[in-house]
């Protein structure tokens, strides 16, 4: 359970962010260009050897990541192939299994995904070395997260503080505003900034768990982590007085004239890389000034000609409630196939040594509390996950990766479809909670 400090630490490490001393990127090779990394962790031999590794990443972050990949295939021998998923992975895999060829290892981002390979017994155990290497690396929180009764299943190689907003430094400057702390200040802020002529927010609507999390930093701010916890379990239900108060308060931000760049319309038609782009491409006159979203925001970032600290700076999600929220995210590297190479890929996962080499391209944050912190490329990145690191098992984990897969992961249903209506109907609250609660009714198993 997320304790307040956890919020705390997450905040206080966003506020102590400084300026960017962003490190080059020779952008070379197979993944994109690789650092070079000290060899710590002992992997065995796997010369010859073929695996293949599932993952629902696109663009720059299956760029950076095939470098983690091309680190092993050197230290090892093995060939390692990268196997494009879809959302839901779940379903993506089930045909995979179905047709006798799953991937040796799959990066699963929902806490409810792992809880099912495991289910459905497609998951392996992790081995020895890899759990020594956990042990060694992780805290109990997020072992827990990668455990299903009482086996450890998962290793969370990569982490996301969600708990953020991004902002155009520009955009703000000529707006005359300061970055704000309450939910108040930040309707102010966007108006103000609507004012001088920007749409105050970008919204990646195409891509419905940016939605999801819109609704998660809310509610937890606003409901508090108890109320959190059980509506993740579904202890209680979407038609619940307290999920009112969050999709109107929602509501009063996505329904207000102009505060969202293109409108609803657009917005639905954005995905997530546009929606970071269109907030810091044309200097002071971009399309948005806001985007709200994880320290992956500066993947994309990294993609314009904007620089993170600079051009691009970040504070906590506004607190709605008594304080700021604080929201993560993950993606666990689990085995699906027995055999050598994938408990050796596990446990050069859940190494320093391969967090380290997506922490220095940056739009990463690593749960492993032995990465030296000085691999990120900025003091902002640094900080978000300095702040991760110290809150240690407090972490509150995203609502939607805890549910089922067809409620809180599948395109065009569950949560994701119910969101994306709002989005275009933010009045239709009564309607909106009406239309979770059956999806989830019939998403969660029978108690």
């Amino acid at each position: 359970m997320v304790a307040a400090t956890a919020v705390g630490a997450l905040a206080l490490g966003l506020t102590a962010c400084g300026g960017d001393d962003d490190k080059d990127d020779d952008g070379n090779g197979k993944g994109g260009g690789k650092k070079e990394t000290a060899a710590t962790v002992q992997l065995p031999k796997l010369d010859g050897q073929k695996l293949s590794v599932a993952a629902v990443w696109g663009g720059a972050e299956r760029k950076v990541f095939l470098r983690v990949l091309d680190e092993f295939e050197e230290r090892t021998g093995a060939d390692v192939s990268f196997v494009p998923a879809q959302e839901p992975i779940i379903s993506f895999l089930a045909s995979k299994v179905a047709g006798g060829e799953p991937p040796d290892v799959a990066m699963l981002p929902q806490v409810g995904a792992v809880k099912q390979a495991v289910e459905k017994k497609w998951a392996k155990p992790l081995g020895a070395a890899a759990q020594k290497e956990l042990d060694e690396n992780y805290a109990r929180g997020w072992k827990d997260l990668g455990s299903v009764g009482g086996k450890q299943y998962g290793v969370y190689f990569k982490a996301a503080n969600k708990s953020l907003v991004w902002y155009n430094t520009k955009v703000f400057e000529n707006a005359g505003v300061e970055e704000p702390k309450t939910w108040d200040e930040f309707m102010k802020t966007a108006q103000t900034v609507y004012d001088s002529g920007v749409a105050p927010v970008s919204v990646g609507g195409a891509e419905a768990w940016t939605l999801t999390d819109w609704f998660e930093n809310v509610y937890l701010s606003q409901a508090g982590p108890e109320k959190y916890d059980q509506l993740a379990q579904h202890k209680i239900k979407w038609t619940d007085p307290s999920v009112k108060e969050a999709l109107t308060t929602l509501g009063g931000l996505f329904g207000k004239k102009g505060f969202v760049a293109g409108g609803a319309d657009g917005a639905l038609q954005t995905e997530f890389p546009a929606s970071v782009k269109q907030t810091f491409v044309g200097g002071d006159q971009p399309k948005a000034g806001m985007v709200f979203e994880g320290d992956m925001v500066s993947l994309s970032i990294s993609e314009t000609k904007a620089k993170v600290g600079t051009d691009a700076k970040v504070f906590p999600f506004p607190a709605v409630g008594k304080a700021s929220p604080a929201v993560v995210g993950g993606d666990a590297a689990v085995a699906l196939k027995d055999g050598e190479g994938a408990q050796a890929l596990l446990t050069f996962l859940a190494s320093p040594d391969a967090a380290k080499i997506w922490a220095e391209a940056g739009g990463f944050v690593s749960p492993n509390k032995n990465l030296d912190l000085a691999a990120y490329p900025n003091d902002v990145q640094r900080g978000i996950a300095k702040a991760l690191i110290a809150a240690g098992d407090d972490i509150r984990f995203d609502m939607s990766d805890q549910a089922p897969p067809a409620f809180g992961g599948t395109p065009g249903k569950g949560e994701w479809k119910a969101l994306q209506d709002f989005l275009k109907n933010p009045k239709n609250v009564a309607g909106t909670q009406r239309t979770l609660e059956d999806a989830a009714a019939k998403a969660y198993p029978k108690s």
